[in-house]
């Protein structure tokens, strides 16, 4: 007689170490962002969030200046005469830049991992997230991704749009209300929809077209 474990006991073994259809493909022990710089140290970046989460709901909803001196304090680039709503929330304002005249509504989300540019002249609608982080979904580990934004002068983004990293969203363009942009909009379109896509041209009352 076999002294020899029984195939009985051999399949049991083996089956408690097989892969299931339900198993996750990722690992987030794995997961490790240490290569990341947030451009500021540590205790910046904590005094940063307590500012912005004490000092901004404090200020009047009209006195937008106090906000752009605090966005400047901690080394966002903020031209003149912007328009900031004391709920619009930015993750690291040294990697924001926003141009003259534009407006920044409430709820918007500068979820600034990367650079994220806004030009002159351009109205960010409220509830819309600008995000410039992501994840790569074929690594194991869920390795952290990031891009930049770039919106170009003139530019409206309507209200709770998605804006992913690495899009580029031309001078003059509408991009329409809860739209999703997942890939850069040319110049002077009206956008809109999930995926973002142009729809036509914008058109402006009184301005003559240059032959």
């Amino acid at each position: 007689m076999s002294d020899s474990i029984p195939p009985s006991v051999n399949n049991s073994a083996d089956a408690s170490k097989a892969v299931t259809p339900d198993e996750a493909w990722v690992d987030l022990r794995q997961y490790d962002q240490s290569w990341y710089d947030r451009g500021r140290s540590g205790w910046v970046v904590l005094l940063w969030w307590l500012v912005q989460a004490i000092a901004f709901p404090l200020t009047p909803h009209s006195a937008h200046a106090p906000r752009r001196f605090l966005l400047k304090l901690f080394g966002a680039r903020i031209g003149q005469g912007v328009v900031i709503r004391p709920t619009a929330r930015f993750t690291y304002p040294w990697k924001v830049e926003i141009g003259d005249y534009s407006w920044i509504g409430d709820d918007v989300v500068f979820y600034s991992l990367d650079q994220i540019q806004i030009g002159q002249h351009c109205v960010i609608s409220q509830k819309t997230y600008l995000c410039t982080g992501s994840h790569d979904i074929q690594d194991p580990a869920f390795r952290l991704k990031t891009a930049p934004i770039k919106v170009g002068n003139g530019a409206w983004v309507a209200t709770d749009c998605f804006v992913a990293p690495g899009v580029e969203i031309g001078a003059n363009t509408v991009v329409g209300a809860r739209s999703s942009v997942f890939s850069s909009l040319p110049a002077g379109q009206v956008c809109k929809g999930t995926p973002c896509r142009p729809c036509g041209v914008r058109e402006m009352k009184g301005r003559e077209e240059q032959n």
